[in-house]
């Protein structure tokens, strides 16, 4: 039975936009679900994933980030998710262990064996049901954040760690996604995110009509 579902995808991919359609739609069904992200989907989420994406110009290691996002998923697993899934709700997840395999393996070059291990480690083996990949060009995403992206106070835009990333790391991390897709195809819906949004969530209900409930 699906419970937990999780979406991926590069940054500008409208995920998250697409993950509160879905949530609205199971709360139509009557459905109760926790809608819940990474990093951040808890007290010690939110102190981590400001480190993480706020950080401004100091370096952080790229082992230091990969153990960050690690602490922020054993926390989040223990006090979130597994606590909603053992009293039978949904959990929708924007961002899970696929993320740290896109991001840090095919976009920082680490090891994939060695993350699968690591994040079996924190999650204590728990893994998605369902996992919704957004899919789009590099190039539409980055100008999609640009367009909704905050402002500093001299009134420029304000982008995160990896918005500042250049185009080859993203488009390394967008293959990433799809490569874990196509070895799991069972998990995975690949949904083209390069759609209208409400093209897209109209594909979304029909799957959660059709595979959720």
């Amino acid at each position: 039975m699906v419970r937990f579902v999780t979406f991926e995808g590069g940054d500008g991919s409208g995920k998250t936009t697409q993950l509160r359609v879905v949530e609205s739609h199971l709360r139509e069904l009557n459905r109760s679900c926790v809608l819940t992200r990474e990093p951040g989907g808890t007290a010690l989420g939110q102190m981590l994933r400001k480190v993480l994406l706020e950080a401004g110009d100091e370096e952080i290691t790229e082992t230091s980030e990969l153990f960050l996002y690690l602490a922020d998923r054993a926390q989040h697993v223990k006090q979130v998710i597994a606590p909603a899934l053992f009293a039978g709700k949904f959990v929708l997840c924007d961002r899970f262990s696929d993320s740290t395999l896109a991001y840090q393996g095919y976009g920082r070059g680490m090891d994939l064996d060695w993350l699968r291990r690591l994040n079996d480690a924190a999650t204590q083996g728990l893994r998605p049901d369902l996992s919704f990949l957004f899919d789009c060009p590099v190039d539409m995403g980055l100008a999609r954040v640009a367009r909704r992206g905050a402002r500093s106070l001299d009134g420029r835009p304000r982008e995160d760690r990896f918005e500042r990333e250049k185009l080859d790391f993203h488009e390394r991390v967008r293959q990433g996604f799809l490569a874990l897709a196509r070895a799991e195809p069972k998990r995975f819906r690949v949904i083209d995110a390069s759609r209208p949004v409400g093209d897209v969530a109209e594909q979304l209900r029909a799957i959660v009509d059709r595979e959720l409930v």
